[in-house]
């Protein structure tokens, strides 16, 4: 299994994110091909030493790294990078790895 994770910085108005992510953003994401599953965070984000300076943050399962490539190189995927500066004006940090369960 791989994922994406995307992790949203602190936007200045919560309620916007919230609103424009959910309603417009996520539907185009969950069209990605090849997309298993999606799950966001509820409520802060905290590390061990205290709050964290993301708001969201959202992982994306696939079956496999070059699953997760394809996606990102399909035209969905394209439509959901070119959207993100619509709403994620504080930033977001976009990772993607090979997952394993042990």
């Amino acid at each position: 299994m791989a994922r994406v994770i995307a992790m949203y910085r602190t936007p200045a108005d919560p309620a916007a994110f919230d609103r424009y992510y959910f309603a417009t953003h996520v539907p185009i994401a969950k069209k990605l091909p090849g997309l298993q599953k999606y799950e966001v965070t509820r409520g802060p984000v905290g590390t061990l030493s205290g709050p964290a300076p993301y708001y969201l943050i959202a992982t994306l399962s696939f079956a496999s790294l070059p699953a997760v490539q394809a996606a990102l190189d399909s035209p969905e995927g394209k439509a959901t990078a070119a959207e993100l500066g619509n709403f994620a004006s504080a930033g977001v940090d976009r990772y993607f790895a090979d997952t394993d369960e042990i």
